[in-house]
Formats: structure tokens, sequence, C-alpha cells
């Protein structure tokens, strides 16, 4: 049962955009600095445009900046657009390289659909995915 009132954690972050443009899906992120170790909740507050394919790895960029931060799974491989939910929290560890970051996702994420084939018998594939 929700309380009916909490502070919210200073380290919450909701989205001001979610974009999908040249096969990448941009969740913007509001100004700030985004301190290396450290860990942010980020709840993704817009819709994931219709238009958005499954596969399309997933970026995150600050404020009016340009520059695209990749968003990883706890595996460390690229999180993709079938991993994200609207209206989901998502905890994050920020690390920083010399030249850039990557916003590191803690937990895991929602999986992407299994488009694999039941079995394979050497004809060409009939029937439907799995």
């Amino acid at each position: 049962m929700c309380k009916p009132v909490c502070k919210l954690c200073d380290r919450l972050v909701i989205s001001q955009a979610v974009t999908f443009a040249s096969g990448v899906l941009t969740i913007n992120l509001p100004a700030g600095s985004y301190n290396n170790g450290e860990e942010y909740c980020i709840i993704v507050a817009q819709s994931i445009p219709s238009t958005a394919t499954i596969g399309a790895p997933v970026v995150i960029t600050i404020g009016t900046g340009t520059v695209q931060y990749p968003l990883t799974k706890c595996n460390c491989a690229q999180a993709t657009a079938c991993n994200i939910r609207t209206r989901t929290r998502y905890a994050v560890r920020v690390s920083t390289t010399p030249t850039g970051g990557s916003f590191k996702l803690l937990g895991r994420v929602c999986c992407a659909p299994n488009n694999g084939l039941r079995s394979i018998n050497g004809t060409a594939p009939a029937g439907t995915a799995e």
C-alpha cells in the first residue's frame, strides 16, 4: 500500500523525452552532472515511440547536450528498445571514462522476445516463430 506522503530520493531522475531516430532510442534526462560511481533511479516517463524497433540500441542524453551515453545491461551488453518499458523505474550506476561514460542497469531487465524457430530440419523455414 502506498503511503499518502513520502519523500522522493535525491537521485530520482524523471526523463524529459524519449525519441526514436536513425535506429536509436534516446532517453533524455534533465541537465545536471551525473557522478561517476553514483547510483540513480531513472523513470522513463514518456511513451516509447511506436516506430521504435525492438533491437534499437538505447542511449541517454543529458539536457540540451548532444553526447549519447550508452545504456548497458548488468552484463555490460547494450540495452535495446525491447528491454525498456514506459512508466518504469530503472536503477543505474554511472561509469565514466576519460572520453565519455555510460549508464549501467543494476538489475535484470525485460527480455527480448524469442524469435527462434521451434526446430530445423534442413528445409526452408515454415510455420511461426516461437
